[in-house]
């Protein structure tokens, strides 16, 4: 039997009366597909969700950032560093990331986000104590102005620790152009989501009470505003590469194996948090289906190209289930199955033939993957 590569993950979601991730003018994203507006979630805002998620669960946390100077200097502070000496030691991690150094901001950030692991704060303030008396004679010699242009910290060092990795970077990757030894290729892909049909979003007139109001003739409220919010059935789909992830983690199969499954259980049941208090959208997806595949990932989006009609009975959530399962079925006959290594779905409604055999849990479909799918 052919080792698996790929572990395709497909989830079918419906979703309340609810505001997900909002574009700019604090809409529902949305994309024309198949001719319809569908309401949309992006990608990254569920990436987002289910790397708090992998983060909280294995308390080793990643930041993204502009304020790596400021929160060393913080910490330096925290120590009794004086101010000066302080900002201008923040100052210098910035400078000895690249030969180049990296700009700063007039709030003092960099230039560029960093990303890396929130442990890396704590090493880069150590290094700045390690090298106190250096880092004191170069800002007593170069006074503020000079301040981005001295270097008195090891450059390697500070580079190896802005290139630190944890789990959810070898997970999702990085790319900081400026320093090339950070770069880590993302194992794991994710699809912006979208309903299986049309949708159009409802705009919420509301109002707050003013609790204190005691005028007679002042009825009205206190506050007046609008929200807009839609409901659906989410196509959802991520795909992880188990070969880049053992690579990234030096060739740890059996790492790479739990993260896949740390991975495939977070997908499944994060949901992204915006509007939370005012909508509490927490449902689980209705079908979850896996396959572990040797040849290539296979998103299964244009199952959905036509959208799906709930005039039928069962409402979107049964008819997209079919929907899928028979458009499955078609894709296996066009591709073949000699890739496909093992698939399988949980689901509240019955079984479907077309996409393997079926377990009672989601918790049971993330094993099953994993067991069937080993880094080659």
């Amino acid at each position: 039997m052919a080792t698996a590569r790929y572990i395709d993950i497909h989830l079918l979601h419906t979703v309340p009366y609810a505001n997900l991730n909002r574009d700019d003018l604090g809409s529902p994203k949305t994309v024309r597909f198949g001719g319809v507006e569908r309401t949309r979630v992006s990608s990254q805002c569920w990436k987002r969700a289910v790397r708090l998620a992998l983060e909280e669960s294995s308390g080793d946390a990643a930041k993204r950032t502009r304020r790596v100077p400021l929160e060393v200097a913080d910490r330096l502070r925290a120590r009794g560093w004086a101010d000066e000496l302080a900002t201008f030691a923040g100052q210098q991690i910035a400078a000895s990331i690249t030969s180049k150094g990296l700009g700063l901001e007039k709030n003092g950030g960099t230039s560029v986000l960093l990303y890396l692991p929130a442990r890396a704060f704590d090493e880069l303030t150590t290094l700045c104590v390690d090298h106190q008396e250096a880092l004191a004679a170069a800002h007593a010699s170069g006074g503020k102005k000079k301040a981005e242009k001295t270097e008195t910290l090891p450059r390697d060092r500070v580079a190896e620790i802005i290139a630190g990795r944890n789990s959810v970077i070898n997970l999702f990757g990085r790319m900081l152009a400026d320093v090339p030894t950070s770069h880590v290729d993302g194992a794991v892909q994710v699809a912006h989501a979208f309903t299986v049909h049309g949708t159009s979003p409802e705009v919420d007139f509301f109002t707050a009470v003013d609790d204190l109001n005691k005028e007679a003739e002042e009825t009205g409220s206190g506050h007046m505003n609008s929200g807009e919010f839609s409901a659906g059935t989410f196509y959802r789909y991520a795909s992880i590469n188990l070969a880049d992830l053992a690579k990234n983690l030096d060739g740890d199969a059996d790492l790479a194996a739990q993260l896949a499954a740390d991975f495939i259980s977070a997908f499944i049941t994060t949901m992204p948090e915006a509007k939370k208090n005012s909508t509490a959208p927490f449902t689980v997806p209705d079908l979850a289906y896996v396959a572990a595949r040797a040849d290539r990932p296979v998103s299964l989006a244009s199952a959905f190209e036509a959208p799906v009609n709930a005039y039928m009975e069962g409402g979107y959530g049964s008819r997209a289930q079919q929907t899928l399962n028979d458009y499955v079925g078609r894709i296996h006959k066009l591709l073949g199955t000699d890739g496909l290594i093992r698939h399988a779905h949980a689901t509240t409604g019955d079984k479907l033939d077309g996409l393997g055999e079926q377990v009672e849990s989601f918790p049971q479909l993330v094993r099953l993957a994993i067991g069937q799918a080993e880094p080659q």
